[in-house]
């Protein structure tokens, strides 16, 4: 089957964060046999900060930031057999779902793909005029990747024929165990941009145990932060390119996962860089969400702190060899259980069922 994705990037995870998620799963569907085209947009400088050439498993059009140019895309969608609009392409995105919807060929399986549903709901609760909650109806299926019953409620309570959670994964081929490199040691090490609703929990959680434990180094990668007072003991690299995060990951004593705070409050909603993380073998310690145990089970291949005392507590009393051997189980257990290739086989079960149905009702 061919598949129509429009998506942010998948050429460039610069202030794009879906890109590993889109990454690895397309990878792996494609594998299944799927002929998938990507279009992105040329925006956001994304393009001149890209971290892989075109894949040989997807091809990828990208088009200008232009109405022009979107419309002659968009156009493209009458040829496949499963047309996916993804949330935050980043350019004229309620005008791309109506295009893409317009252009979809009768029968086509037409998905919604939600990369960011507490957002997207927030906005949709909002507005009961919003372009995409009034095209709900001629949506055949909502996915998201992450969210659980919560999002899954809300969305057939807006009026969703139905909503599926993919959740994100491990992509081995990409994120796996590297040997540790200097530059990147640290007792801990938080990589993420500055988000205006995930700062205040990356000052609660990175910053306040930093001033606890001045004479320990922490790590803080991640663009946005130049302007952002720091203790002496933190030092800040900027963006980390795709291609040294699991040195990042792999070198200091635990990596420290901080979720934004309306990702944390519907659950279920793992961030990428869990799985990059643990697919490194790094010793994990994260903020508490409801679900951490569906992905990692907590004291054993994960760590769990409620607050800022809690980084430094779980810090204070962990030892390097305590935090490899969480490492390599939480590297174990994502290997069995959450690549992904176990992703795709969920995804491919979904679209071949719906896509059934999409061309019966026609």
């Amino acid at each position: 089957m061919k598949i129509a994705f429009y998506g942010s990037s998948l050429l460039s995870a610069y202030w794009n964060g879906a890109a590993t998620y889109y990454r690895g799963l397309l990878r792996a569907l494609a594998q299944k046999g799927y002929d998938i085209t990507f279009y992105e947009p040329d925006v956001y400088d994304r393009q001149k900060n890209r971290d892989i050439d075109p894949p040989e498993w997807c091809k990828v059009v990208v088009y200008q930031g232009t109405i022009e140019s979107l419309k002659g895309v968009a156009a493209a969608a009458t040829e496949a057999d499963i047309v996916v609009k993804a949330s935050g392409v980043g350019f004229e995105d309620d005008l791309l779902l109506q295009e893409v919807l317009r252009h979809a060929r009768r029968g086509a399986l037409k998905i919604f793909w939600d990369v960011d549903a507490p957002a997207t709901l927030s906005e949709l609760r909002q507005s009961p005029e919003h372009p995409l909650r009034k095209s709900l109806s001629r949506i055949d299926l909502v996915l998201t990747y992450g969210g659980g019953d919560p999002v899954v409620d809300a969305y057939r309570g807006l009026g969703a024929a139905d909503c599926v959670p993919i959740y994100n994964a491990l992509d081995s081929q990409t994120h796996h165990p590297v040997r540790e490199e200097a530059r990147f040691t640290a007792e801990l090490a938080f990589l993420g941009n500055r988000l205006s609703d995930r700062e205040a929990r990356v000052e609660q959680f990175f910053l306040e145990p930093a001033t606890r434990l001045p004479q320990q180094r922490f790590l803080l990668g991640g663009s946005g932060w130049s302007d952002k007072p720091l203790s002496s003991n933190i030092v800040h690299i900027g963006h980390v390119p795709t291609r040294d995060h699991n040195a990042f990951n792999a070198t200091p004593k635990a990596v420290l996962n901080i979720s934004r705070a309306s990702m944390a409050e519907n659950g279920f909603s793992p961030a990428t860089r869990v799985f990059e993380a643990a697919g490194a073998g790094a010793c994990l310690i994260t903020d508490y969400w409801h679900g951490i145990a569906l992905f990692l089970k907590p004291g054993e291949e994960i760590l769990v702190a409620r607050d800022g005392q809690d980084v430094a507590d779980l810090l204070g009393g962990l030892t390097r060899q305590q935090a490899k051997a969480i490492g390599q189980r939480a590297l174990k257990r994502v290997l069995n259980e959450h690549t992904y290739a176990n992703r795709a086989e969920t995804a491919d079960a979904i679209f071949r069922v719906r896509a059934a149905q999409a061309e019966a009702a026609e």
